[in-house]
């Protein structure tokens, strides 16, 4: 899926159409917006996307999202235009906004299970940050992802939210996609092994054919080439533009 570009320090803040409608600012590479444009998908929320660069920092970003991140969510429907930030916090503001269909369980406490289960899944970016910036091995990578491999194990489904994707699932899922990242970059020295992670290896497949995954799919090659031009300290934001 392409993307507009991506806009950077000097931009004009883009003139949109006052229809209501929410606006999420976002970087088409960033695994965190990333869980934010899925959800919105999943609920078929209209919305538009406004993607920023994220080195060179357009100066009226600050009025959108405070801390200068994104995702950032403007609800300009609302009173004051307030702007959510955070993906989780995103998230599940939606998921409570426009109950169909329902990612997050209605049950209490499955439903606090799922947020402890997403939280732990913090040890996985971090273990992915350091392979790619401090070309460490993948022990601690795959020691976080052995907790999601015993979790399918132990909730007998397909998906970590039962019959079809959910909360959890696609909070966990823009890591996946860039796996193949780390495989490029570490070559033989990448070892995830299918028999080790047999129920996360299907459930990749189940997750790949998933429409709403689809719907903001980026493929390995160009994943691979967004971190090869992050590397080399020429950021091309606008690949997919």
């Amino acid at each position: 899926m392409s993307a507009g570009k991506h806009l950077t320090k000097g931009s004009a803040k883009p003139a949109l159409p006052d229809d209501g409608v929410p606006r999420l600012y976002s970087m088409r590479f960033c695994p965190f917006a990333h869980r934010a444009h899925l959800v919105l998908n999943a609920k078929k929320v209209p919305h538009h996307s406004i993607y920023i660069n994220l080195t060179e920092k357009p100066e009226w970003l600050v009025d959108v999202s405070p801390l200068l991140k994104v995702p950032a969510l403007q609800l300009v429907a609302e009173k004051s235009k307030p702007s959510l930030i955070e993906s989780l916090i995103i998230s599940e503001y939606l998921d409570e906004q426009h109950p169909q269909p329902a990612l997050l369980p209605k049950e209490p406490l499955q439903r606090a299970l799922d947020k402890i289960l997403v939280e732990r899944f913090n040890a996985v970016p971090g273990a992915f940050m350091k392979i790619l910036s401090n070309d460490v091995g993948t022990d601690e990578l795959w020691t976080a992802v052995d907790i999601f491999e015993a979790e399918l194990a132990h909730r007998t489904t397909p998906y970590f939210s039962g019959s079809q994707p959910g909360y959890v699932d696609y909070m966990l899922w823009p890591w996946f996609e860039r796996f193949p990242v780390l495989e490029y970059y570490l070559k033989e020295r990448y070892s995830f092994d299918k028999q080790r992670f047999a129920k996360i290896s299907a459930w990749i497949e189940l997750m790949l054919k998933d429409p709403v995954v689809q719907s903001h799919f980026v493929t390995p090659e160009q994943h691979i080439e967004y971190w090869r031009t992050r590397k080399a300290g020429q950021t091309n934001y606008d690949l997919l533009a």
